[in-house]
């Protein structure tokens, strides 16, 4: 399995703590925003141990039975607590949040808070760059010329928007005429209705037409002379589409 990388002294404290119970029947929890890393860390630090997701109850009441450890991942979908016995057991288990503090503090001799990746920049930095690569070899981009510093990075759902961010902006990034046309095509296809369709849809085209020519020119007056309209007009479009 693939190695977790960290820089987060917080978490290197978490691998810490879970690496001195491994030989304890203790069992831990780790709590914290969704991917954030928790199940992929539990699964590197215990490679063997079964998993079960706290949505299956019965699952997990029967692996109890069956296994002295036993890692239950979204602990926080358990709808009967009272239910679990941990004696002599080593459970690990992940939560988003905590559903019950009382009920956490009973049966988990360790608590700890994973940190989100806003809270880890190094962890981030590592993550984005493994996403980039992971992205161009599915969608088949030269890496050479790619400048990853211009790549945005949107982090409020943690690792689920910073992976779809890349992969949406290396998508649009190497498309080129013909396959924005045919997005356009099936976008249009299933929304055009009304009677003013024409009128409705001109932004797909002005929107990004004028937001890109400010972006490069800098200027109002040089790009409706590159766009070859009068000034007072591509004003007038910038405040119709709102486009600072």
């Amino acid at each position: 399995m693939e190695p977790f990388y960290t820089q987060s002294q917080q978490v290197q404290q978490i691998i810490k703590g879970l690496n001195l119970t491994k030989t304890l029947f203790v069992s831990s929890i780790i709590i914290g925003e969704p991917h954030t890393g928790k199940k992929t860390l539990v699964r590197y630090l215990f490679p063997d141990t079964p998993v079960v997701s706290g949505e299956d109850q019965e699952a997990v009441e029967s692996l109890l039975q069956e296994t002295d450890e036993l890692i239950i991942t979204d602990f926080e979908k358990l709808r009967n607590h009272e239910a679990l016995q941990f004696d002599n057991k080593r459970v690990i288990a992940t939560a988003n949040y905590v559903a019950n503090q009382h009920t956490i503090d009973s049966l988990f001799a360790f608590i700890y808070h994973l940190p989100s990746l806003k809270e880890r920049p190094e962890d981030t930095a590592f993550i984005k760059e493994k996403f980039i690569k992971e992205a161009c070899s599915v969608l088949m981009i030269e890496t050479s010329d790619l400048p990853a510093g211009n790549i945005p990075i949107n982090l409020s759902q943690n690792s689920k928007s910073l992976k779809k961010t890349i992969y949406q902006y290396l998508m649009n990034k190497s498309m080129g005429k013909e396959e924005i046309q045919q997005a356009i095509y099936h976008y249009i296809l299933e929304n055009l209705e009304g009677n003013n369709g024409y009128k409705e849809h001109l932004d797909l085209y002005e929107v990004p037409l004028i937001e890109a020519g400010l972006e490069k020119f800098k200027s109002q007056l040089q790009l409706s002379q590159i766009l070859g309209i009068n000034r007072n007009t591509l004003r007038k479009k910038i405040h119709e589409h709102h486009i600072d």
